[in-house]
């Protein structure tokens, strides 16, 4: 590799390179071990199944690509990195569960041939700002007495935002989060000792990275991205100053002052909970609606004590 691109690598959270690193069978092996909980050598074998890009929509152009691996057991997880901060995710990560689990079944068969199916949201935003816990285990159960009603479909949702602070002897899967949201070479690399899978990891990225037609495909995936991110910002951003001008013009209706306040108020509260929920900081709020701290942190504390206004 030229010197020009000798510190470069990819990183995980652009879901391109994390389905090449899963391509990788002790890669794969390792990650699903701490997902499950599991030593590796309890898992046996790793298949990747087939999947195609995922569109939402018709003329979309920006897809979603998936990780779909069949257990020795029979177990099908489906894997999903996503750095964007998506509408509805909850009933669409439920969708594609509800997918991987009836087509299992041609006509005919039994349903007691239906294995167990884990859908895996690994996402690069706060999804659940409710609380602060980064790893959430879902499953049906009863709503009177909480037991588990079966264990035929799980949904485990990882949140990288939420990471804690680093201390000594984190269990496998804090460590991969860690590696998965890691931001360059260094950082990735200061993972790899004590764990042999992750050092194998990090080995399939510098040598995905030194892969000249590899790396194209990774920067045109992360400029599409990046254009997505853009596109929908902007559109939140007219929306959001659409919805300010209505307020104000309502409040006109009722009093200049009362209208001005409630319209600003409205649109601030929707700033902030659209950039708490990308993971970004009271004072990088600040600094982006030119407020001071002090006033950003009394808007946070309403935001938690008082219900978002409907949108216009």
């Amino acid at each position: 590799m030229s010197d020009k691109h000798s510190d470069f690598i990819m990183l995980p959270t652009v879901d391109l390179c994390f389905k090449e690193l899963m391509n990788n069978p002790k890669v794969r092996k390792g990650f699903i071990a701490a997902l499950l909980k599991i030593p590796p050598h309890k898992i046996q074998k790793t298949t990747l199944r087939p999947t195609a890009l995922r569109r939402e929509y018709g003329d979309q152009k920006l897809g979603i690509l998936d990780v779909s691996v069949l257990l020795e057991d029979g177990t099908r997880i489906d894997l999903e990195m996503q750095v964007l901060s998506f509408a509805h995710w909850d009933a669409r990560a439920l969708f594609y569960l509800g997918k991987l689990f009836t087509e299992q079944l041609q006509a005919g068969d039994s349903y007691a041939q239906l294995k167990k199916c884990i859908h895996v949201s690994i996402l690069n935003f706060i999804h659940i700002p409710q609380d602060q816990e980064y790893f959430h285990s879902i499953c049906l159960c009863d709503r009177k007495t909480g037991k588990e009603y079966t264990d035929l479909f799980e949904l485990l949702i990882l949140e990288l935002k939420k990471l804690p602070a680093k201390k000594e002897g984190e269990d496998p899967l804090l460590q991969w989060l860690r590696f998965l949201g890691a931001k360059n070479r260094e950082e990735l690399k200061s993972m790899t000792h004590d764990n042999e899978y992750l050092a194998e990891a990090f080995t399939e990225l510098d040598k995905l990275s030194s892969d000249e037609q590899k790396r194209l495909e990774y920067e045109a995936r992360q400029k599409a991205l990046r254009d997505y991110n853009s596109l929908m910002e902007d559109a939140e951003t007219r929306g959001l100053e659409k919805g300010m001008e209505k307020g104000m013009k309502k409040g006109l209706e009722q009093g200049m002052t009362k209208g001005v306040s409630m319209g600003q108020q409205a649109a601030l509260k929707r700033i902030m909970e659209h950039n708490l929920s990308r993971g970004r900081s009271l004072q990088e709020i600040a600094d982006f609606l030119g407020m001071d701290l002090q006033s950003v942190i009394r808007l946070s504390q309403e935001e938690e004590n008082q219900p978002i206004p409907p949108k216009p």
